[in-house]
């Protein structure tokens, strides 16, 4: 997975957004603008962080990508798409597998030892092997169809949600910050962690202030 910072806009200078409605202006950030800053981000006034950007390339398993797809409010989506692209598609494996939780509200427990079935034998190892050999098969299927004549918007279908796609992901600091309170959260599923870690890592560099306190 790959997440690129490809531009931004604004700064800490938030504050001046907020103070539109007096028509006031610093050049400089202040201590007073530390204080209105940790003041809209604790009463959840939202607009002033609106009026920065960020945009990333996000390179990632269709599956974590439809889980970030659901975070709208504020945030530009384009991505891949399959009807147009016929490259070989990239698949994703996890480093480990996790045994499922005994909360069933909570997807995976601490575990990552699994048996995928009574039999001892039937190891990690075996999985990882089992997956590879269902990745190459669809791949070669996808790509025996695509010779064959049928259309890509309907190849595409025996692909799996663990195949690899690449989107533009642009919004302002505020939706971004949502995004990663709620996927940097314990309970959130692991394979999300690699993406919102980076995106929170540009995101603090660029707007030190705002971001603590938005985070808090």
């Amino acid at each position: 997975m790959k997440v690129d910072l490809l531009d931004h806009a604004g700064d800490d200078s938030v504050a001046n957004a907020a103070r539109a409605s007096f028509d006031k202006w610093h050049h400089e950030l202040t201590e007073k603008d530390r204080g209105l800053i940790a003041f809209l981000a604790r009463e959840n006034h939202w607009s002033p962080f609106a009026h920065t950007f960020l945009s990333f390339r996000v390179h990632a398993p269709i599956f974590i990508a439809r889980q970030l797809a659901k975070h709208q409010v504020g945030l530009a989506w384009n991505e891949v798409s399959r009807r147009y692209v016929k490259e070989a598609p990239e698949f994703f494996l996890p480093d480990a597998w996790r045994k499922a939780a005994e909360n069933v509200k909570q997807g995976s427990s601490d575990d990552t030892v699994i048996m995928m079935s009574d039999d001892p034998g039937y190891s990690d190892e075996r999985v990882e092997d089992a997956v590879t050999s269902l990745y190459i098969h669809a791949s070669h299927l996808y790509d025996d169809m695509l010779k064959a004549g049928v259309c890509a918007e309907q190849a595409r279908m025996v692909l799996p949600q663990s195949m690899m796609t690449t989107w533009i992901w642009s919004g302002s600091l505020y939706a971004f910050a949502r995004v990663c309170k709620l996927r940097l959260d314990p309970h959130a599923q692991r394979e999300n962690l690699p993406i919102v870690t980076r995106i929170a890592e540009e995101a603090e560099g660029l707007f030190p202030v705002s971001w603590k306190e938005l985070m808090k």
